[in-house]
């Protein structure tokens, strides 16, 4: 009997902390409208989940690498190790290029400080006509002021020694 209270006090406090542990969300929202600047070019591109599924989809207008409008459809596969999404995806082309397809990675780091988010990526471009194929690597910073808006700061190396900065303020719906 002396040993029943100390028992019942781990249990209960094994299946709280259990149960906290299942509900705690990724942190990570894929469903979100942006606006990105980057030197004289503005940005405007919205992703959402296809209903219930891991299928994003993508449409982006107005960036540096496309004249028109671009879609992407993507995959993402959550949590493939260490709290990393990975998101493989294929676009339409431009007068530039044939196709792109792209891997992006995206890590929480609120364990470091609440809201704060690391992604790294490359698409590859293949070429058309005479234009070669290219690889674009993108690297980005992101926090988290709320569960709406979020703020980052990126630098896409699309070529050998261009180092393309880029702001970007989102939504999350």
């Amino acid at each position: 009997m002396k040993h029943i209270l100390p028992i019942i006090t781990i249990t209960t406090l094994a299946a709280a902390a259990s149960a906290q542990t299942a509900a705690a969300p990724s942190g990570l929202s894929y469903n979100r409208v942006t606006v990105a600047r980057q030197g004289q070019n503005t940005t405007l591109s919205a992703s959402a989940f296809l209903g219930s599924s891991n299928v994003l989809a993508t449409i982006s207008t107005g960036d540096n690498y496309n004249t028109g409008t671009s879609y992407a459809l993507g995959y993402v596969f959550k949590g493939v190790g260490a709290g990393i999404d990975a998101t493989v995806s294929v676009g339409n082309g431009n007068k530039d290029a044939n196709s792109t397809i792209g891997l992006n990675l995206r890590r929480s780091l609120s364990e470091v400080v609440s809201g704060l988010e690391i992604a790294v990526g490359v698409d590859y471009n293949s070429g058309a006509g005479a234009t070669a194929s290219t690889k674009v690597y993108t690297y980005e910073l992101a926090y988290n002021i709320n569960k709406q808006f979020s703020v980052a700061y990126g630098i896409t190396d699309a070529a050998v020694g261009a180092n393309l900065k880029t702001v970007s303020v989102r939504y999350n719906f």
